[in-house]
């Protein structure tokens, strides 16, 4: 099966801070993988990495079989990755459902002249917009929440809506980072429940950053586990949970007295 995603020796470094030390790992298409570990454990560097935020110091990554280590993040974005944030990074002055037609903006294909004039082809392409907006809301049901202003919702919708503007994008790949943090029990079960909907039933990749490996073994069908920078172990969930430095690396060990 050919890769989603793929690491080669990749090493990320801050000055005298390195945050990847040579990772490797590969993501299969039309998988849902976890990249779990530890706070610090450089999680969040590698979806940085991915999406052109940073750039790895050495190594190689590719998405969709491209090598993306020279792109730009909009020329990233624009093969067919979409990402939500650990902390949300909505419009709160704005409804939910403008925040999500920002992610279907690039969808719309109208100059500057038609959008000024507003014509057929813009309202046309506007509509589509719309279009796909609304099914994702309905595909997440935020229905009642459309036309609310984000200021005004719970932390857990919020957090819904980033992920429906994601959505928007329509993604081959979407990245998820710390889609649970924050919500309660209930919360956490809703937003598990819908990340399952997305991989089986739109049939996108989703690759997940989280350090709770209770939603990760309920979900994930692979992971890779992180400390420090380093590749600790790679393969599926209920092995992970098993192998000795993992449980070190999220319980520590007690030191010989």
């Amino acid at each position: 099966m050919s890769s989603a995603i793929k690491f080669d020796n990749v090493s990320l470094n801050f000055g005298g801070v390195q945050a990847l030390s040579n990772v490797s790992f590969e993501i299969p298409k039309n998988s849902l993988f976890a990249i779990i570990g530890p706070n610090g454990a450089g999680k969040t560097s590698i979806f940085n990495c991915i999406g052109g935020i940073y750039k790895p110091t050495s190594g190689e990554i590719k998405v969709l079989d491209k090598n993306i280590s020279n792109l730009k993040p909009d020329n990233i974005a624009s093969l067919g990755i979409a990402r939500t944030f650990q902390n949300i990074e909505l419009f709160e002055n704005m409804t939910a459902l403008e925040n999500i037609l920002i992610g279907a903006h690039r969808h719309i294909n109208y100059g500057t002249i038609a959008g000024f004039l507003y014509t057929k082809q813009a309202r046309s392409e506007e509509e589509k917009a719309r279009k796909i907006a609304e099914d994702i809301i309905d595909f997440l049901e935020i229905e009642e929440y459309r036309f609310s202003y984000i200021l005004s919702l719970p932390y857990g919708i919020q957090k819904r809506i980033e992920l429906a503007r994601a959505l928007a994008m329509k993604p081959k790949v979407i990245l998820l980072d710390e889609p649970a943090a924050g919500m309660n029990n209930e919360e956490t079960e809703d937003i598990a429940r819908f990340i399952l909907d997305i991989h089986e039933e739109l049939g996108i990749t989703v690759v997940l950053v989280d350090h709770d490996m209770n939603m990760v073994m309920d979900i994930a069908s692979e992971v890779v586990v992180m400390d420090f920078g380093k590749k600790l172990f790679s393969g599926l969930p209920q092995e992970a949970v098993k192998n000795s430095d993992v449980i070190e690396a999220y319980l520590g060990v007690e030191e010989d007295r």
